[in-house]
């Protein structure tokens, strides 16, 4: 498979319709954060985290688009960013007409990269749900090592989420 042409751009409130939509996916309010159902505000408080974030440098979130049109495909975070240890948690979360495309290998990729080029980040962390075999391959087709399971580590509505820690070193290769 060819590697999908995506450009990642910060994100901004232009950005809310295509977060909306992205969060009405089934499967994101099964293998994310997002609390289900979303509170009404919920994409406003988190583009106004992350811009606050990124202002603070703790946090950074890209929108995934295609170059042809700049259609929304996805995003790429880091939910958290420690300057000071050198790590950050990493992200993504595709479009479920972008998925299967291989967009979400080329984000991860970027993203990692940007966070080794930008943040001089030592270790990059991704946080997994153990259901979602999907993103692990990602994980896995760049260059992350499964570490272990977390159990219990996120409380979604109506249950406790485990989740497997997958991590890749500046000094991987």
């Amino acid at each position: 498979m060819s590697t999908p042409a995506i450009r990642l751009v910060a994100s901004t409130p232009a950005h809310a319709s295509g977060l909306r939509d992205l969060i009405r996916d089934p499967d994101v309010l099964r293998f994310t954060r997002v609390p289900d159902p979303p509170p009404d505000d919920f994409v406003e408080s988190w583009l106004q985290r992350y811009e606050d974030g990124r202002r603070d440098g703790t946090r950074e979130a890209f929108v995934i688009e295609d170059p042809a049109d700049g259609r929304f495909l996805g995003i790429a975070v880091a939910p958290s960013i420690q300057r000071d240890a050198r790590t950050a948690e990493l992200g993504y979360v595709i479009h479920p007409v972008a998925r299967g495309r291989g967009v979400a290998t080329a984000a991860l990729e970027r993203l990692t990269a940007w966070a080794f080029g930008e943040l001089d980040a030592v270790r990059l962390e991704l946080l997994i749900s153990t259901e979602n075999p999907a993103s692990k391959r990602v994980a896995e087709h760049n260059g992350y090592r499964y570490e272990g399971t977390l159990r219990s580590l996120f409380v979604v509505p109506g249950r406790w989420e485990d989740s497997e820690i997958w991590s890749r070193l500046a000094t991987d290769h």
